[in-house]
């Protein structure tokens, strides 16, 4: 049997990781500057959560969420002393797309509406409801076009509070930081207004942190750059640190409603225990602060680089919107440099490396880009 081909590869095996490098089969070290699409979050191997997974899948990997599992508790006091959402409850699930698939679902149990506004250049996953709020018309199938949402410009406050002053609209989604848009930022005096007018007209705020958060802006969440709280919050990617988790934080407003929300694998026993590892790491390390440290240093760095239009994002989610297109320097920096990278569109370069990315790592990368622009 062949594998169904949905993405053009890199001739590359990565076979090994440690910390912020992987190696490929043939020996060869990479720095890793795309963690996997922002899923590393605490490095590669990092010996706690080894040990972790290994003590959980030696003594109980999986049972239904039919009995109690008091890891799914600990998750969510972890998470929640954390982040500074103890006051919300958590649902466990897989992907970050399914997790906004039932962040949409609860706010239309919520308040009964079915339109939702989402914004030019956004991306929340690839299922039903979620691709549907993804402005990428090749991505949406026709069974999936069903004229629910609305796409605005990001930071267009005016057009923002028109829609939402027609009093029908069920939910606004919006990434923190918009990812695979090019690291698109909403600014402080938009997110305010969004949030007022939310309240003002009943409308669900439902933030997509799947890539933006969990430490990556240097802050736990991107939208607390903005002295904003919202309705439901959805991560995903550095909860699990490669391992396959996700879930929505939901306010105190929702109440649950058996039979409304359900999963079969969603935080299960050996999840959990990855989730937790990674709780562990990120406050013994500090680590987001060092993503807010070691990401102001380079995002300043770069700033200064030939041929760079602009340099947006915050802590350690970055974009380099470049004046011509990047396909051949992106290409170069990985076989040439040994730098693995993200892309976005045909101009921009992503950089969503491990939070635990160390200044003199991040001055290895800048005299590799040096070689090159």
């Amino acid at each position: 049997m062949k594998l169904f081909d949905v993405y053009p590869l890199f001739d590359i095996n990565i076979v090994k990781g440690k910390g912020c490098h992987v190696w490929d089969d043939k020996g060869q070290e990479y720095l890793d500057l795309y963690g996997g699409h922002a899923v590393i979050s605490i490095g590669h191997a990092h010996p706690h959560y080894v040990e972790a997974i290994s003590k959980q899948v030696a003594t109980l990997g999986f049972y239904s969420n039919s009995v109690i599992n008091k890891l799914q508790q600990e998750v969510a006091d972890r998470l929640g002393a954390l982040s500074g959402y103890d006051d919300y409850q958590l649902f466990l699930i897989n992907s970050g797309a399914e997790a906004n698939e039932n962040a949409l679902k609860l706010a239309s149990f919520h308040n009964g509406r079915t339109r939702v506004i989402s914004f030019a250049k956004a991306f929340h996953g690839r299922t039903s409801l979620a691709v549907e709020v993804t402005n990428n018309p090749k991505i949406i199938a026709p069974i999936n076009n069903n004229g629910h949402v609305t796409y605005l410009p990001l930071n267009d406050t005016e057009a923002m509070k028109a829609e939402l002053a027609k009093g029908d609209v069920c939910a606004v989604i919006i990434e923190g930081i918009q990812g695979v848009g090019g690291i698109q930022v909403p600014t402080p005096a938009f997110m305010q207004a969004l949030r007022q007018a939310c309240d003002e007209t009943g409308t669900v705020l439902i933030l997509d942190e799947i890539q933006s958060g969990y430490g990556r802006s240097g802050k736990f969440f991107a939208h607390q750059h903005c002295g904003i709280r919202p309705d439901l919050i959805t991560v995903a990617k550095g909860i699990g640190n490669g391992f396959p988790m996700a879930g929505v934080l939901i306010s105190p407003k929702f109440a649950p409603v058996y039979g409304q929300l359900g999963t079969t694998f969603g935080g299960n026993h050996l999840a959990c225990a990855a989730a937790i590892a990674v709780l562990d790491v990120m406050k013994e390390e500090h680590l987001v602060e060092n993503a807010a440290r070691v990401g102001s240093f380079l995002l300043n760095e770069l700033k200064g680089f030939k041929g760079i239009k602009e340099v947006r994002g915050e802590g350690l989610m970055i974009g380099l919107e470049f004046e011509e297109p990047i396909k051949e320097l992106r290409s170069k920096l990985l076989f040439e440099q040994k730098v693995f990278t993200g892309v976005s569109g045909t101009n921009v370069i992503r950089l969503l490396p491990p939070l635990c990315l160390s200044m003199d790592e991040v001055s290895d990368f800048l005299e590799r880009l040096h070689r090159l622009v």
